[in-house]
């Protein structure tokens, strides 16, 4: 969850560090920053602690601790009964830190898991975003030792990495956790995600003309990242200007894969949905479906021969396909029409052992080419980049592959050839559901039919995946998605005419 006002940029702790440098440089004075942020953190903590409550705060020997000493001055001084422990001594700490700590005229203890037994609220403040390694002694015995108290993290939960939101060992889980002038990747991505617990961005003073210094690349995947793009129903649109969707079928036996996905691209907008069958598909296809149209398509070269109509603009392979020598030549013919490609499910397993070749087609046209891979599937494709953080994993399979990538899950990663990437947040555990994913597919599909942009569309969909989901709530199954899409547009547009857009 997340409170507060803030954009959709995340920064890394590199970054976050550049941005408060060129503030810095720009004349205002990094302990303004820090007495901002320290007031920000004693604000979260008097939404949860009436005045007088015990409040300990865990300090480190960085500008981390620097808040935390002045979130201990602010809240003493508001009638709060304020002890303050420091991991190190207070001779080493530098800077804005050791200024922050001389303004704070009350004892220093040393760090200790018995420090905090008694405090009704505890304010994390060992380490921020920067942290990359495992928290090791006696912070890692502290981290441990807070579980199940009421925890304020500063910036992230100590033993998070901000950058990637993994946890190597022992880390503190957070009630509430507030960050600085935009959030962080691993503010999203999982498990950091879980132990932020409600995430609040507040301002500092670092002004929003930094960013494009920074050259950010990495976003929370919402409507405002591709509204824009986002293709509207106007007067003058008519069934065939909004694409023409292809949605291959598996065999008889594997049909409902394809029709989810065919639903989903339909009710997404594209103009006309049509499902290529072989010949024994064609009477259960047939049975179930009614504004989506039926083609018979038993190999590939029938398929190529259905798309040389480049009428056809969009098309899905995979669901329910078979991995089999016929789905591997029905993707290369697909690739080769120059139609808008989404490779799901079996397409991609099938070139497990021969991604060179899907690659090398990928590389041979121009059109959007977004490939959709849950955790195994990205294994079985790229092997070697499994060991990476999730975002890095994303982003460097979409510059190998040439394709857009939708990394799935719960903090499912969205990454373009050109290094931008998106995080994902309103999936809700309904989603973990059979099926899903063939919808999403569709969704996608629908969009690319309609021209919008392969990272928009892919990042479109899974916001609107999520959101379909949230509005049918518990008992969600697949063939519910689609269904629920409408609320979630009504919804979604609604709220943009609130706001002028």
């Amino acid at each position: 969850m997340t409170a507060g006002p803030e954009g959709l940029e995340l920064l890394t702790a590199a970054e976050m560090g550049r941005a408060d440098a060129l503030t810095i440089s720009g004349g205002t004075p990094g302990i303004e920053l820090m007495e901002n942020a320290g007031r920000a953190v004693a604000d979260e903590v008097a939404r949860i602690a009436e005045a007088g409550a015990r409040v300990a705060v865990l300090c480190g020997p960085g500008n981390n601790g620097g808040d935390g000493f002045v979130a201990a001055r602010v809240l003493r001084e508001r009638g709060y009964s304020v002890s303050v422990a420091l991991l190190g001594s207070r001779e080493a700490l530098k800077g804005d830190a050791a200024e922050a700590a001389a303004r704070w005229n009350g004892p220093i203890w040393p760090l200790s898991t018995a420090f905090a037994e008694d405090a009704n609220v505890v304010i994390d403040a060992l380490f921020g975003a920067g942290l990359s390694r495992r928290l090791e002694g006696v912070a890692a015995d502290v981290a441990t030792s807070l579980e199940g108290r009421r925890v304020v993290a500063v910036d992230v939960p100590s033993g998070v990495d901000g950058s990637t939101g993994e946890v190597t060992g022992p880390a503190v889980m957070a009630e509430r956790t507030v960050t600085f002038f935009r959030r962080k990747p691993g503010h999203l991505l999982l498990p950091g995600r879980i132990h932020c617990g409600l995430t609040r961005v507040v301002d500092i003073g670092i002004k929003p003309e930094v960013l494009p210094q920074i050259g950010v690349s990495t976003f929370a995947n919402a409507p405002g990242l591709w509204l824009a793009h986002y293709p509207r129903p106007k007067l003058t649109a008519h069934k065939y200007s909004k694409g023409h969707a292809v949605v291959i079928s598996g065999p008889a036996w594997r049909t409902g894969a394809a029709r989810l996905a065919a639903r989903g691209a339909l009710r997404i907008g594209a103009g006309l949905v049509t499902l290529a069958s072989d010949e024994n598909a064609l009477p259960i296809n047939a049975a179930q479906v009614t504004a989506i149209m039926i083609r018979e398509v038993n190999d590939s070269e029938q398929l190529a021969e259905l798309l040389l109509d480049r009428r056809f603009n969009a098309v899905l392979i995979g669901p329910g396909a078979g991995v089999d020598d016929d789905t591997k030549s029905k993707v290369l013919v697909v690739l080769a029409s120059g139609a808008s490609t989404v490779l799901d499910a079996d397409a991609l397993t099938v070139f497990a052992d021969e991604r060179d070749e899907l690659f090398a087609a990928i590389g041979a046209i121009r059109r959007p080419v977004v490939l959709t891979p849950h955790d195994g599937e990205f294994a079985r494709v790229f092997p070697e980049l499994t060991s990476l953080p999730k975002l890095d994993r994303a982003r460097q399979a979409a510059r190998l592959s040439g394709a857009t990538i939708i990394l799935k899950g719960a903090d499912t990663v969205i990454a373009a050839p050109d290094g931008r990437a998106a995080i994902n947040e309103n999936a809700p555990p309904t989603l973990a559901t059979a099926g899903s994913g063939d919808v999403l597919a569709g969704f996608v599909t629908g969009l690319l039919a309609q021209h919008m942009p392969a990272f928009e569309a892919a990042a479109a969909a899974v916001w609107l995946h999520g959101a379909a989901a949230s509005a049918f709530g518990p008992g969600l199954i697949a063939e519910d998605l689609p269904e629920m899409l409408p609320r979630a547009l009504a919804e979604l547009f609604g709220e943009q005419a609130k706001k002028g857009d």
